[in-house]
């Protein structure tokens, strides 16, 4: 139940760092926010699998700080990724 939780979590810090930083017009609405629930829901369980238990606090803080770092960093590549791709398909277009 608390995976559940935890992914939930994910996902809502996903949506903070979608609308919270630039160029969310390159990406899916979805897309941020599901990075987000996965690395939250994969540090959960490497960090149960190392021993850490359910109950206790670290587990959460480092599985939420995760997820929002990864969302964040994960938002601010795709969106320049994208540009850039945008910008050199319009040049390879232009010259034909």
């Amino acid at each position: 139940m608390e995976l559940l939780f935890v992914a939930l979590g994910g996902v809502v810090l996903g949506l903070a760092a979608r609308y919270a930083l630039p160029r969310r017009d390159t990406h899916g609405a979805l897309l941020v926010p599901a990075i987000g629930a996965i690395a939250a829901s994969v540090v959960w369980a490497a960090l149960t699998w190392v021993g850490l238990k359910f109950d206790g606090g670290w587990i959460w803080v480092a599985s939420l700080a995760v997820a929002g770092i990864v969302a964040a960093l994960a938002s601010a590549f795709l969106g320049r990724q994208r540009r850039a791709s945008d910008a050199e398909l319009l040049t390879k277009l232009s010259r034909a």
